[in-house]
Order: structure tokens, then C-alpha cells, then sequence
């Protein structure tokens, strides 16, 4: 560590530019880690693909390459992709080269390469993982790393961690939003609003649906990534009283979110965290989520929203039926105690100081079988 706060070289997801969408929540990790960690004087450099907008980021550096494959598209025995050239290896082959000019490396990629080099490199490397289990392979070298130096791997929650083998082995960082940029709102109108990729894992069939039996609008915002799955959605609601607004920047955004009655959040799989419900609930806005993921650890049923069995549309009319019961208020003042960027700088901090005071690590090639016990 330096006189003045840690060096830390943070390399960004490989799956499209910051800025862009293609990252889904993990582009706002990645602000608003730099964002918390500069503001308590720490000095960050940020790997990202081409064309990443980061005006938090002191230093940003670019690097050309092909895309990784997003996880969530891929079955249990997918193979490792690396399509070349790759935007991936040219960012960590770029951090081996000058990791002696830095304290720690804090990465945000979903893929198997970083996990495997970590152990070969002489500074510590912190894994910050931001989805749940979706592949046998990945879950068996994101345990291997947890296994081979402690305290290396980060997660969104604890509902996360369990998704994956030795659930106790992870650090439980979560994620936080900038205040400053979200506007609370005490008169809301009418509309329901719905927040994120349009894909088929979130669910947004069961909010068209919901929408259509309690007659309440609904405003869709997010990065349009499935275009079959959204026909199909057009085609199976015709009726539906819905509107598709497009993807927008966070100012934008939430200028359309604060003015809403709720946010649904209708997941098939398991969020890792759900970075939609803390902007929402910034706002004021109540959550109704399904009880799945990571938001049974941010919505507080009965007090900032509802949560909802999961794949129940009558439960989520039930649930809009009885939003104006919740004090935005309260909303409000929970994302204030729970996830500002000043609470994400405390765990980030705390985080990066047990790794760097950690033994030294295993042999690289040291518990491969005792990883998944």
C-alpha cells in the first residue's frame, strides 16, 4: 500500500464496452466501485474494452479484441470460449506486464481465464463475481480459487453464494448507488415500469402478464438483447397495456423509473443481486419482486415493497393491488443505510485488506478435488 491509498488496476467485463449495455449490471459495478474507492483515496486504473465511457475513471485504458460470450447464454458443460483475438487475454496479458506497478488487481469478468492465472501472478487478484451458477465449469475454478487463497472471491449476496459448492469460502461485498444521481419522488403516477435486459431469464413475460390481468400500464426500459423474445412477448400480449421506452443512461433512466407506482421483478433464474431494485427503491419506488435471488436480501417485504412466490402472476397483482401500502419514504432511507457508495467503499476496503494481509497462497495447483468439497 502506498502513502496516500492502494494502486489497484481494475480490468472490466469482456463482454462489450462500458457504457454500451452489453455488460447488464455489471457496468454499474464496475462505476461505482471506482467511484467509492477513489473517493476514500485510492488510485485506479481501469482495463476496459474499446469504446467504454467511464467518467468516474481517472485512467481509463482501451484495448481492442473480441467479445466473450455473455454466461447466461451458455448450458452446464459449455466449454471455455476465448474467440480471437480476445479482448480478454489482451487485458490480463497487459495486467502481467505491469502488476508490479500496482497493489492489487479487482476484476469484474464471469470467465475462466482470470481465475486460472490469478495464483501465477505476484500481486493479490480479487474476484468479484456477479452472477450466480450457470456453468459446471466456472463453478469448479471460481471454488478452486476460493480454495487455493482465501478471501479472494466476492460476491453479491449470500443467496448467490449458495448457488455455488463450499458456500462459506466467499466475501459478501454487495453493490450501492450513487445518491447523488437518483431523484426521490412522493407523487408517482399510475404506470408500473419494469428495469433490464430483455432476455428470457428476467422474466418479463409474468410482468406483461401481470400488467394485462390488473390493467395498469407498464413502461419497459432496458438493453432489447433477445429481439425473437421480445416478438414473441408482442405477439403472445397484443393487448397488454405495455410500452418499450429503450435503453437509457442512468440520469434518463431513472427520470422515468422515480415517476412510477412500482417496479416488478420477475426472474427465472437466480439474481445474483439486482442492481434494479436499490436505483429503484433510490427513487422511492416500491419493489415487487419474486422471492428468488438476490433481492429476498434487499426488498423488505411489507416495508419497501413485496416479495412474491416465485413464477406467480396472481401473486404479483395481489402484490400491485397493495403498493400504495408502502412508504416510499422508507424506500428511500433504506438504500441511504444500506447501499451508498460510501457502505460499498467500507467492504471494499475492508475486503482488499484481508487479501493483502492473507499467508501466502497454495500451490497454484494445489486442492483441484478439494475445491468442490
Amino acid at each position: 500500500m502506498t502513502l496516500t491509498g492502494y494502486r489497484i488496476l481494475l480490468i472490466s467485463t469482456p463482454v462489450g464496452p462500458l457504457g454500451s449495455g452489453l455488460g447488464g449490471g455489471v457496468e454499474l459495478f464496475v462505476t461505482n466501485a471506482v467511484q467509492a474507492l477513489t473517493q476514500r483515496g485510492h488510485h485506479i486504473t481501469v482495463l476496459a474494452p474499446e469504446g467504454s465511457v467511464l467518467p468516474v475513471a481517472e485512467t481509463l485504458i482501451p484495448f481492442a479484441g473480441s467479445y466473450q460470450p455473455t454466461a447466461h447464454t451458455s448450458d452446464r458443460d459449455s466449454p471455455v470460449i476465448m474467440p480471437e483475438p480476445s479482448v480478454l487475454s489482451a487485458m490480463w496479458d497487459y495486467a502481467r506486464q505491469v502488476q508490479d506497478a500496482f497493489d492489487i488487481i479487482l476484476h469484474y469478468a464471469y470467465d475462466w481465464l482470470p481465475f486460472y492465472l490469478a495464483p501465477f501472478l505476484r500481486i493479490p487478484v480479487a474476484h468479484y463475481v456477479t452472477m450466480g451458477s450457470l456453468n459446471d465449469g466456472m463453478d469448479h475454478i471460481i471454488a478452486h480459487a476460493a480454495h487455493t487463497i482465501p478471501h479472494s472471491v466476492g460476491l453479491c449476496t449470500r443467496v448467490q453464494a449458495a448457488t455455488f459448492p463450499a458456500a462459506d469460502r466467499y466475501e459478501i461485498i454487495g453493490c450501492s448507488v450513487d445518491l447523488e444521481r437518483y431523484e426521490y419522488c412522493d407523487t408517482p403516477g399510475q404506470d408500473l415500469v419494469w428495469l433490464g435486459r430483455i432476455s428470457p431469464e428476467k422474466g418479463l413475460e409474468d410482468a406483461i402478464a401481470a400488467a394485462q390481468m390488473s390493467q395498469m400500464p407498464l413502461k419497459i426500459l432496458g438493453k432489447l438483447e433477445n429481439e425473437a423474445y421480445w416478438h414473441d412477448l408482442q405477439y403472445r400480449y397484443p393487448d397488454a397495456p405495455i410500452e418499450y421506452l429503450g435503453f437509457f443512461a442512468t440520469q434518463e433512466m431513472q427520470a422515468i423509473v422515480r415517476n412510477c407506482r412500482a417496479l416488478l421483478m420477475t426472474p427465472k433464474w437466480v439474481e445474483a443481486f439486482g442492481n434494479v431494485a436499490i436505483e429503484a427503491l433510490a427513487c422511492g419506488v416500491p419493489v415487487i419482486a419474486y422471492r428468488r435471488g438476490g433481492p429476498t436480501e434487499i426488498v423488505q417485504h411489507g416495508k419497501t415493497g413485496w416479495l412474491v412466490e416465485p413464477d406467480s402472476v396472481g401473486g404479483l397483482v395481489e402484490a400491485i393491488h397493495r403498493i400504495d401500502g408502502i412508504d416510499r419514504a422508507a424506500c428511500r432511507a433504506h438504500v441511504v443505510a444500506n447501499f451508498s457508495i460510501a457502505t460499498l467503499g467500507d467492504r471494499l476496503e475492508h475486503w482488499f485488506q484481508i487479501l493483502l494481509n492473507s499467508p501466502e497462497p497454495k500451490s497454484p495447483n494445489s486442492g483441484l478435488h478439494s475445491a468442490l468439497s
